[in-house]
């Protein structure tokens, strides 16, 4: 595993005798975007369960920058430097982005989840929660309401709720699921730029998001391993043709 700042090894997850995960292995390079891609079932999501502490493997094990982390749950697996993008939409709709950023900030300090917090406290985190939301694109939206925000700009509070944990791994769960064309190129172009000093890992069905990002591309079928490499070398092999670039979902 040298090399890799998020491996896995023989990682298997059953659910009541059904393999969603079957013996799949994954080395992600320090500093890389690292997609997971393939048809509907292949087990992607729950392989990213799984890496994020979401799920317990059956079998097999996860190591993040040396340790062994398999098994521990998502929070642990968040201090060590390993964050997933938040779901906004099951946090709090009457809360700005502003406050949603620096409740991230205090959490990843020994003031932890407190939501008794006072004003006093929450406004030592307020600077650098501007800044976060000033890198993703939200300043002008940093005093409206949660539940106001058009669906790409939630997408882009989640990424800045991970980015509050300042992590080693990013990791990402198709960040461009319902967008329109231009919240996708504004999604590529937020990613790209905060890819800088981190590695992303991230599960994506659209072909031209993985293209213009990922360095290596893993593709899975039936639970394991059908791929993996280059984007433009994965993409000519006649196993991922036959698998997931001839499903229609590859074309968009």
């Amino acid at each position: 595993m040298s090399g890799s700042i998020l491996s896995a090894e023989g990682l298997v997850k059953e659910f009541r005798g059904f393999r969603a995960v079957d013996e799949v292995g994954l080395d992600v390079a320090d500093g890389s975007v690292h997609a997971l891609v393939g048809p509907n079932g292949a087990g992607k999501t729950t392989l990213f369960h799984l890496l994020t502490g979401f799920h317990k493997p059956t079998a097999g094990r996860i190591v993040a920058a040396g340790r062994d982390i398999t098994g521990y749950p998502p929070e642990r697996v968040a201090r060590l430097g390993l964050a997933r993008s938040f779901q906004i939409t099951s946090l709090f709709a009457q809360m700005t982005p502003r406050e949603h950023v620096e409740l991230a900030l205090q959490s990843a300090t020994s003031l932890g989840w407190r939501f008794w917090r006072s004003d006093k406290v929450l406004h030592r985190f307020r600077d650098r929660a501007l800044e976060l939301l000033a890198e993703v694109g939200l300043t002008e939206q940093a005093e409206q309401p949660a539940d106001s925000l058009a669906y790409g700009r939630k997408r882009a509070l989640e990424l800045a709720l991970a980015l509050a944990l300042d992590p080693k791994v990013l990791l990402l769960d198709e960040p461009t699921a319902g967008m329109g064309m231009e919240d996708v190129a504004r999604t590529v172009e937020l990613i790209q730029r905060v890819r800088a000093g981190r590695t992303v890992v991230l599960v994506e069905h659209n072909m031209q998001v993985v293209g213009a990002l990922a360095d290596t591309v893993t593709v899975l079928q039936f639970g394991k391993v059908l791929v993996e490499g280059p984007y433009e070398q994965v993409r000519a092999d006649p196993r991922v043709i036959a698998a997931y670039l001839g499903d229609a979902d590859a074309a968009h």
